[in-house]
């Protein structure tokens, strides 16, 4: 791997002003001198339809397919709706498994991140994407379910508005370079 890592940040939220956004925003200014985080957000990408997923796919499903690909790693930004994550975020990992056993996540080194204006953070919403992304093969880093409550107070101005929300969240990145990097010894061995 020569230069920064490249990572994809994949809101889970469709809203313009989306505390996802927003926090994968955040992450790109606090992170920039250790890796290049790119953020995707998913309005172009429509539902899964397997009808749709041959020899070619709907340009938006395409594109977020080739985005996970070209990523040495992926940080996944939900919302909690209703105690699990946002429609468009599990779509996203639809699409991102697919061809079955052979799809654009399959070995991806991920991170999820929760946030919510209420004081659980989202955290309900963990275990779900968690568990959807280790049944589409990624490798979902080991590391304390990132979370951040009341996220509206916590970014401010396009960055993380207090040193222990940052530390908490780039924490997380640092345990997703790591997993980058055992990955690309592994492939190398």
């Amino acid at each position: 791997m020569s230069g920064l890592p490249k990572l994809l940040g994949i809101s889970g939220s469709l809203r313009s002003g989306a505390f996802s956004t927003a926090v994968l925003e955040a992450l790109k200014v606090a992170i920039a001198s250790k890796a290049e985080l790119t953020v995707l957000t998913l309005n172009d990408v429509p539902l899964y339809n397997q009808d749709e997923d041959g020899a070619t796919q709907p340009s938006g499903a395409a594109a977020l397919r080739a985005a996970i690909a070209a990523a040495d790693g992926v940080i996944f930004a939900s919302p909690e709706y209703n105690y699990g994550p946002s429609g468009a975020l599990k779509n996203a990992i639809d699409w991102g498994s697919r061809p079955y056993a052979k799809g654009a996540l399959l070995g991806k080194p991920a991170l999820v991140i929760t946030s919510s204006p209420g004081s659980t953070g989202g955290i309900r919403a963990q275990a779900q994407v968690r568990e959807s992304l280790s049944a589409a093969g990624a490798r979902v880093v080991t590391y304390p379910h990132l979370a951040i409550p009341n996220v509206g107070d916590k970014i401010k101005d396009g960055a993380f508005a207090d040193e222990k929300t940052q530390s908490f969240v780039t924490g997380g990145v640092d345990a997703l370079l790591k997993e980058i990097r055992l990955t690309a010894l592994a492939k190398s061995a």
